[in-house]
């Protein structure tokens, strides 16, 4: 982790990024739930989306942006790290709620009682038909952060999560409104992913690691790596593992070693180039003596 210090992006610089993303996404998220069903038709009508897509689009929409509230983990993160509690109580804490979502998960899943429950609440609407009778993804979500969290500096984990949280939403939503109307070829695991749904992660992923590693040399050789693999990660799903939780893990892992290639380029870099004002200010002289000789 120490390698990687001079490339961890500022906390004054996360704080910046997580708030303004976080205030942005719930904004979204408000005004998507309050709009009456017609009006979000209407509107996703009137950005392009062909009319036999319009009614799944709408609904994965209503699903999807039940995502942001993942933003709370970064977000939640940085006010904890800013307000003195240390790394290790942070990812105490989240190994503490993964434990018992994970036991919520496997009662709901061996209880009729409490499944019946769950589905008469608000996440019944939320959950996919096949979701209510196997693990759901915020189980999986939540162990992917808390891998992040735990192995990772608070900028990778960050970041991890953002291309997560975003990228994941992005590619579903560009997807289900938009694939095919470009490229007709079907992609990913089981051939159901869209060209369309994939540029919109990999660009949403690029441009959120841009920003947040904003102050840091060279960010765009780990970051391109970073976005490519979440892309990739999410297409694929290797391991026939649940993308919540490889994605963080898979990007992490991925960012750390662009960054570390980061750490050997600058490094060299600066050996070179430290010596460039004295070899600049040595021919000077020489010139100078010269001219006056002659």
């Amino acid at each position: 982790m120490a390698v990687l210090d001079r490339h961890e992006p500022t906390m004054r610089m996360l704080t910046y990024v997580i708030i303004a993303i976080a205030v942005v996404g719930f904004a979204s998220l408000a005004v998507i739930h309050l709009i009456s069903k017609s009006t979000l038709r209407k509107t996703l009508q009137g950005v392009g989306v062909a009319i036999n897509k319009v009614t799944r689009a709408a609904k994965e929409i209503e699903r999807k942006t039940f995502h942001i509230m993942g933003l709370l983990v970064p977000l939640i993160h940085l006010l904890l790290l800013e307000n003195g509690f240390s790394h290790n109580f942070c990812a105490g804490l989240c190994w503490c709620i993964t434990v018992a979502g994970w036991t919520f998960e496997f009662c709901r899943l061996t209880f009729p009682a409490v499944r019946d429950a769950v589905k008469v609440s608000f996440m019944g609407n939320i959950l996919r038909e096949k979701e209510h009778n196997q693990l759901t993804g915020s189980v999986w979500f939540s162990l992917g952060c808390t891998l992040a969290i735990s192995l990772f500096p608070p900028g990778v984990a960050m970041t991890s999560i953002l291309y997560l949280v975003l990228g994941d939403m992005m590619a579903a939503l560009i997807g289900v409104s938009f694939g095919g109307d470009v490229c007709r070829t079907k992609i990913g695991r089981q051939g159901k992913k869209s060209v369309e749904g994939s540029v919109a992660m990999f660009t949403v992923c690029f441009v959120m690691g841009l920003i947040v590693y904003n102050e840091v040399h060279l960010r765009e050789y780990a970051v391109f790596f970073a976005a490519l693999v979440a892309t990739l990660t999410e297409l694929y799903e290797p391991f026939g593992l649940n993308d919540n939780l490889t994605i963080p893990v898979f990007t992490s892992l991925s960012l750390t070693w662009g960054l570390m290639r980061i750490q050997t380029c600058t490094r060299t870099e600066y050996e070179v180039f430290r010596y460039v004002p004295s070899v600049w200010e040595n021919l000077y002289n020489h010139s100078f003596s010269f001219s006056l000789y002659v």
